[in-house]
């Protein structure tokens, strides 16, 4: 006699660091004679763990997490975790067709300039490269400068087959000072900062203390600021 039955089980646990859905399906076809069609569904799912810059340092140190850092090579180069792994979500734009120079050219003379961000393009490489690195059970922490990119490659990731992801929430920049050992020129919170915004403060702070000089200078010693007057030249 044909039929049709259809039987699901789902389980659901969760842990501090993580939630994961175990599913599990069977399907039974419609009976042919001498002959049993069975289909079955199995699937995995688990959720990206997001974690403070503490809670990350506690599951390197105490779960042996791994870190990979995904920013791109300037802001690596700038400052990273000691002993991380480096896989880079977005390369740097080499291409050379028309459109592709222009956007170079503007990105440079604006973002590039005042911002020191490099002109960059998606890695199509980045999921093949971790998987060369690590296996699908390995315990990573991906870290970049202010959690979006992390978030996007976790995601790739956890497609990928990846089942023990966490990222820092908001990033490297949220990480308090010390948390992590780190090598580069400049601390984990400010790799993100390049450019000429890197020196504007430092403009005016010496702006600052020249005025603030001539300030002092002119309400405690008037009769001799008023001789400097007298000696510049008149326009």
């Amino acid at each position: 006699m044909a039929g049709i039955a259809t039987s699901c089980l789902t389980v659901s646990s969760r842990s501090k660091f993580q939630t994961c859905w175990l599913e599990y399906g069977t399907h039974r076809a419609r009976d042919i004679p001498r002959k049993l069609s069975n289909s079955r569904e199995f699937g995995i799912r688990a959720e990206v763990n997001y974690v403070s810059g503490e809670e990350a340092k506690k599951l390197v140190a105490a779960e042996g997490y791994e870190i990979l850092d995904v920013r791109d090579r300037t802001q690596y180069d700038r400052a990273h975790i000691k002993s991380c792994y480096h896989v880079p979500l977005f390369i740097e734009n080499k291409d050379n067709d028309l459109g592709t120079i222009i956007k170079r050219t503007v990105h440079n003379n604006f973002s590039g300039l005042f911002f020191g961000l490099a002109f960059t393009k998606p890695n199509p490489e980045f999921v093949e490269s971790v998987k060369n690195q690590f296996s699908p059970d390995s315990k990573l922490l991906l870290v970049c400068q202010e959690g979006l990119r992390s978030t996007a490659a976790a995601n790739k990731l956890e497609q990928a087959g990846f089942q023990n992801v966490a990222c820092i929430t908001s990033g490297l920049q949220s990480v308090k000072p010390g948390t992590f050992d780190s090598e580069g020129s400049s601390e984990l919170q400010n790799a993100g900062k390049g450019g000429l915004v890197t020196v504007q403060g430092k403009i005016s702070a010496v702006l600052g203390t020249v005025l603030i000089c001539a300030y002092l200078f002119i309400t405690f010693f008037p009769e001799q600021a008023e001789k400097l007057f007298q000696l510049a030249p008149a326009s």
